[in-house]
């Protein structure tokens, strides 16, 4: 294994960019994932309108191509209360179709089954009743074949749908009258539906690999392709780019989908600040580790250490001791070699959090974290497609957020507490998906998500 930082502040390679506020940054030549993935973020989330039907029908394959392969007792057990069965995933991403769209919107609606209302409602209050989510795992009925019949059937009612409406409103226009009346809150709908489940299907990757690895056999979830090597990557320098202090704006702009919490787009006042150019990676996380950092509450916020040492926790989550005592890692294929240069990930807040104590830095901040992704596109690396970065900012309202009326108003709004921002997007992430102002949340303790560290510094 190459040798690893033994003291991270010393070791990291101090290289300051200044950025001013209006500076303009230099494109990196090489071709990168993250010149590709920060050109993917600026596109539009949406497609024309007469693509709707295929769009919704690729989304939906998506979710099975996930599924397809786990056996039926994989996709009906829950491996924790934070984690879904791949079975309800796969109802309740049609049930919010059906609940949403096909209730409001189809003459003569009748539901596929009335107790599949309570049964996959994750926590829609203006919805009705709901199953307990730490019981998901229980439900061995419907069986898995029953929920694919249940989307075949609201997948070819909600294609006629489309259909009918889109038809309406071209012979609206081509009649001279206004767009069709119903047709902006359906494709509204719509839209928030497959992002959805878009958001499902990372879930999906993630709570299939909690549920494996606590399987003895350590059971791959795919069989390594033959072409691919999981060979360890280039290691890259971390730098340090500096930004100076600044009114900076941050928040959806334009009209390109967003969920309700990245709005209204506003400004904030941030220091002048260092923002790394890499996540932290395996070996210099695997240095904090050897050097004792789960043993030293000095480095620990005091809810974080009382949590580590109630879970008896000494290293991230995925790494296992080999029968040699090296270092592995459970992965979608099964448990590999630790990769020294990989981004380490699926890190909790409070991991993160006493890495950058002992490393001598901080958590960004999600306005910092913006900002810098915005300013460094490709002078910076791994901002998007390989884990979830967490920040220093807690969850909570833009100035000036208003829910929305009704029951998709609780899509994000009721879960502004107790909760940390997280920024980016992961491997798991689907590609079309990432957004610059995207904001996804979870409790300091959450692990099994795709979530690493980029550090950050004082100016």
């Amino acid at each position: 294994m190459p040798s690893v930082i033994t003291h991270a502040p010393d070791a990291m390679q101090d290289e300051e960019q200044n950025i001013g506020p209006m500076a303009v940054v230099a494109a990196a030549t090489a071709a990168t994932i993250d010149a590709v993935i920060d050109a993917a973020v600026q596109q539009v989330n949406h497609r024309p309108r007469e693509r709707l039907g295929g769009r919704y029908r690729r989304l939906r394959r998506q979710s099975l191509l996930i599924a397809e392969p786990l056996s039926a007792e994989d996709c009906c057990v829950q491996a924790m209360p934070d984690a879904s069965p791949i079975k309800w995933h796969l109802a309740h991403t049609t049930w919010f179709f059906e609940t949403f769209l096909l209730e409001r919107f189809q003459s003569g609606f009748t539901p596929f089954h009335p107790q599949f209302r309570m049964l996959f409602n994750s926590y829609y209050e203006g919805v009705g009743e709901k199953f307990p989510r730490p019981q998901r795992g229980l439900l061995t009925r419907p069986s898995l074949e029953e929920v694919l019949a249940y989307r075949e059937q609201v997948d070819a009612r909600m294609l006629l749908l489309i259909d009918a409406l889109e038809a309406d409103a071209h012979a609206d226009a081509g009649g001279g009258g206004s767009e069709h009346p119903q047709l902006a809150d359906f494709l509204s709908l719509l839209e928030l539906g497959m992002q959805h489940e878009q958001q499902h299907q990372e879930l999906m990757l993630t709570d299939i690999k909690v549920l494996l690895s606590m399987n003895p056999l350590q059971p791959a979830y795919q069989p390594l392709p033959m072409s691919l090597r999981l060979d360890d990557p280039a290691e890259l320098d971390l730098q340090w780019h500096r930004i100076e202090a600044g009114v900076v704006e941050i928040g959806h702009a334009g009209n390109g989908f967003c969920f309700d919490n990245e709005t209204p787009r506003h400004r904030q006042f941030v220091e002048a600040y260092q923002c790394a150019s890499r996540l932290v990676n395996n070996a210099e996380y695997l240095a904090f580790v050897e050097a004792g950092g789960y043993e030293d509450a000095g480095l620990w916020l005091s809810e974080g250490w009382e949590w580590k040492k109630r879970e008896g926790l000494s290293h991230p989550l995925y790494w296992r001791r080999g029968s040699e005592g090296r270092w592995q890692e459970f992965t979608e294929y099964g448990v590999q070699p630790l990769q020294p240069h990989r981004a380490a990930v699926h890190l909790s807040y409070y991991e993160a959090d006493a890495y950058a104590r002992w490393a001598g830095a901080r958590l960004l901040t999600e306005a910092e974290w913006e900002h810098a992704a915005a300013r460094l596109q490709g002078g910076g690396r791994e901002f998007f497609g390989v884990a979830w970065q967490w920040t220093s900012s807690s969850y909570a309202p833009y100035p000036g957020f208003t829910a929305a009326a009704g029951a998709v108003g609780e899509y994000n709004g009721k879960f502004m507490v107790n909760q940390y921002v997280l920024r980016g997007s992961s491997s798991a992430t689907p590609l079309n998906h990432a957004r610059l102002t995207y904001r996804n949340f979870f409790p300091a303790t959450a692990r099994w998500q795709v979530s690493g560290i980029r550090l950050a510094r004082q100016g």
